[in-house]
């Protein structure tokens, strides 16, 4: 591993802090970045994003996609736990803690709020980010790739029929080209600039040195992606850390108990390491930038549920590179 993967905690924690004392001391920045969006993608975001991807798609090798459905297990796994396991136990969460165990310390319009944000996020399981997860598990590229492509394809169905019954509503505005634009920016362009990446390269010792070159760019856009959504969010994580707090139980909780599961399931499957990581990561992960859009247009900008998914993005990361970690140290577990 590189220096630049070897401390990512370190790079992470620093960003995390730069975010804060920016958004604090140069909010004006922070807010020309927030308004760089098309369809509720920030560009900004978008562009680290894809820098984060790319080189995980170089690592795709055409040839070994028609070996994936020899080794369904993986897929199994995902689509359960993504679609019939993962949705319901955040919304079971939200509801135990919003309206049970903080219920003296926050009004009933606001835990009902901060419910409806959680819900959104158990729906939307991870796309673009996974691809750095699973790199930095060692994961297969090509399964890796295979699993977000059927995701997708679930999500563009299912995500609206199950917050409407989560919710209790029926008229779930999906903002469906915030969706598109989103799978189109962080997998297929990535994929097609990988794949022809590939194909002028020619052979693997030359893919493999590119990919060691290009490696520090993914770790860039990582970290410079960390303080730009904790600098856009500083006055408010400052403004209202019992809030944040709160609502962050739930979600870590939901985060490792859905890597508990689906990690588990692979291992007791004989499901190899470089499937399951991936595997476990996608459902533990969020699609945050669904998530926020469809939070925004349903309760508003500055509504509790759209600061609930946002603090879904916050925590992501630090949770999702101890899981990383984890899965590293327990590589040898696997077959």
């Amino acid at each position: 591993m590189s220096i630049f993967e070897r401390y990512l905690t370190v790079w992470v924690g620093l960003a995390i802090l730069a975010g804060l004392a920016l958004g604090t001391l140069l909010p004006g920045l922070f807010q020309l970045i927030a308004a760089a969006e098309i369809a509720r993608v920030n560009i900004v975001v978008a562009v680290l994003i894809w820098a984060m991807v790319y080189p995980m798609m170089v690592g795709v090798d055409p040839q070994s996609m028609g070996g994936v459905m020899k080794q369904p297990k993986g897929l199994v796994i995902t689509l359960v736990v993504n679609w019939l396991i993962k949705p319901f136990t955040m919304a079971l969460m939200a509801v135990l803690f919003f309206e049970y165990v903080f219920a003296p310390w926050i009004a009933p319009e606001d835990a009902a709020q901060y419910t409806a944000g959680l819900i959104l996020l158990g729906a939307a399981p991870c796309t673009a980010m996974v691809f750095v997860w699973s790199h930095l598990t060692k994961g297969d590229e090509a399964y890796t790739l295979v699993q977000v492509t059927v995701n997708d394809l679930v999500l563009v169905v299912a995500f609206a029929p199950i917050v409407a019954f989560l919710l209790g509503v029926t008229d779930i505005a999906v903002p469906w080209e915030t969706l598109l634009l989103s799978v189109l920016l962080f997998v297929a362009l990535p994929l097609v600039a990988g794949l022809v990446t590939r194909r002028q390269l020619g052979s693997e010792a030359a893919i493999e040195r590119f990919q060691q070159k290009v490696k520090p760019f993914s770790v860039f856009g990582l970290v410079v992606t960390v303080g730009i959504l904790f600098g856009l969010q500083g006055g408010v994580i400052l403004a209202n850390p019992a809030v944040i707090v709160m609502i962050a139980v739930p979600i870590l909780l939901q985060s490792y108990g859905i890597f508990a599961l689906a990690y588990g399931a692979a291992w007791a499957w004989g499901v190899p390491h470089r499937i399951a990581a991936p595997c476990a990561m996608i459902g533990t992960s969020n699609f945050f930038e669904l998530a926020v859009a469809v939070a925004i247009s349903l309760f508003g900008l500055q509504s509790g549920a759209a600061l609930a998914t946002v603090v879904g993005v916050l925590v992501e990361v630090p949770v999702m590179l101890s899981l990383v970690a984890f899965a590293n140290r327990t590589r040898t577990r696997f077959g």
